[in-house]
């Protein structure tokens, strides 16, 4: 059973007091994994959104095709398996998955194209992504995952978006149970947030991106 109770590596005290400044003291890309249905998308669009100058979020290419309401460039760059395998000859991807049949990755140009901007990255990847970017003797970053009170909730969440499967939510759900004991047992993560109310979830997540103690 998935708890919220918190890890006791990664706890930070708060302060009802403090105050978020303007720009995180620490610039390094933010890594953040969780789940599918565990709402870590909401709480990347409410950090990028109350903080559009500070933040840019490092959209992934995929094989996918594209959901009702997805925007191409906003959701993912929607590329067919022959493009996508191009991009990876050409070592293209920072990090790269392949899940339910489907690839994903970001491309370096990309994470290359908001840095020259002056934002900070943000990176919403799978956990295979985690692993080869903590590989990665070239890339520093703040890892954070973002997990669901319980498997119950989360395979609410799932069946709500009406957009799968039986099939394809029971293997989302096989998948989170390895991702979550994965998080929770590697320590391969700077913060581990449990989305069990998204406006307390994105207060944490906001003081632990800005440093706030």
């Amino acid at each position: 059973m998935v708890s919220c109770a918190p890890s006791p590596f990664n706890q930070i005290p708060r302060s009802q007091a403090n105050i978020i400044p303007a720009a995180p003291q620490d610039r390094r890309p933010i890594v953040i994994s969780g789940p599918s249905g565990v709402g870590k998308g909401t709480l990347i669009q409410k950090l990028v959104d109350a903080h559009p100058d500070t933040f840019g979020l490092a959209v992934s290419h995929t094989t996918r095709k594209p959901r009702p309401g997805e925007v191409e460039g906003v959701a993912y760059f929607f590329v067919s398996p022959s493009e996508f395998s191009f991009l990876f000859s050409q070592d293209s991807f920072v990090e790269h998955t392949c899940f339910s049949g489907n690839y994903y990755g970001t491309s370096k140009q990309t994470v290359d194209d908001l840095t020259s901007k002056g934002l900070v990255v943000i990176l919403d990847i799978e956990i295979d992504g985690v692993k080869q970017l903590k590989s990665n003797p070239s890339i520093d970053a703040r890892y954070i995952f973002i997990k669901p009170p319980s498997f119950e909730t989360l395979e609410a969440r799932l069946r709500g978006r009406k957009t799968e499967s039986e099939e394809k939510i029971r293997e989302r759900l096989s998948r989170a149970k390895v991702e979550i004991e994965y998080a929770e047992s590697q320590r391969d993560h700077d913060k581990i947030i449990c989305n069990d109310n998204i406006e307390e979830a994105y207060k944490e997540l906001d003081e632990f991106v800005f440093g706030i103690t």
